[in-house]
């Protein structure tokens, strides 16, 4: 395969993030090559690209043979796949198919590892998926008008713990909790729906987690919140959304402060420190 250096992947998933990267990379100088995801990846998102392959989930013969065609040396994972898609929508060629039965464990981790080492074993390197949008990381601090209570500090710090331990097992990135109680634990179904579920059993005030994985990949998967996570949180009459700063990606962010300063709701950016405190 020839590599032509200017050229640039995208593995495309659901969401803007794809088409932020597409305009940053083309302000960087690159040409960008597109594979979208059928029934996930936004139309705006193939018709932005230089050039762009459609395939269905499973489909890794297919990518990387677009991406030799192509010269592509280089590529991201950008954007969600519906988790449950893969038990009815994948539809996987004879590489897709290898590699699956190959991984030992069907979570998030394991198979976006299994994909990257796949692609990088055929030249094509995954870079991190905020190469070019570093500014869209989550700030430290608190970015509302309203500031967290000592009880919904002490909340944070429960629910600090507990989504770690479930991002060790790989489960999820976020939990819901209230006067030290997890009411809801996100798995498969993804963080809005574990908001709803779990803010429908504190019927208010619910406090929102949601921290990286120990072993989080900056490749693929990073936490992801904006508009629609406080309209989820306002829909329960949550009261806070606590993010993990500096690991997690923060969507519209103007947008999202100016529904959440309505709806009364405190989203914070916390650290955690070598000693395991929590700044916020």
């Amino acid at each position: 395969m020839r590599i032509h250096p200017e050229k640039i992947g995208i593995i495309a998933g659901s969401g803007q993030f794809p088409l932020l990267f597409i305009k940053a990379a083309r302000e960087a100088g690159r040409i960008v090559a597109v594979v979208a995801h059928k029934g996930e990846t936004l139309p705006e998102v193939a018709a932005a690209a230089d050039v762009v392959c459609w395939v269905k989930l499973g489909q890794l013969g297919k990518i990387i043979r677009f991406f030799h065609e192509e010269g592509v040396g280089e590529t991201v994972f950008l954007g969600a796949i519906t988790k449950t898609q893969v038990f009815k929508d994948v539809f996987p060629d004879l590489k897709g198919l290898t590699l699956w039965n190959k991984i030992d464990t069907r979570q998030d981790d394991a198979i976006l590892r299994a994909v990257a080492n796949a692609l990088e074993r055929e030249d094509i390197k995954v870079l991190e998926s905020t190469f070019y949008l570093r500014q869209l990381l989550f700030p430290q601090g608190v970015l509302t008008k309203k500031k967290p209570s000592r009880e919904q500090r002490l909340d944070i710090e429960f629910g600090w713990r507990n989504a770690r331990a479930i991002g060790q097992l790989d489960i999820g990135q976020c939990v819901v909790v209230r006067n030290l109680s997890v009411l809801a634990v996100e798995a498969i179904e993804g963080t809005d729906a574990a908001i709803l579920r779990g803010g429908k059993l504190a019927r208010e005030k619910a406090v929102v987690v949601k921290v990286r994985k120990p072993s989080q990949d900056f490749r693929f998967d990073l936490p992801a919140t904006g508009l629609t996570t406080v309209e989820s949180l306002a829909r329960v009459k949550a009261a806070v959304l606590a993010v993990e700063a500096g690991q997690s990606l923060l969507f519209d962010r103007e947008v999202m402060i100016k529904a959440a300063d309505k709806a009364g709701i405190v989203v914070v950016g916390v650290v955690e420190n070598p000693d395991g405190t929590l700044e916020f």
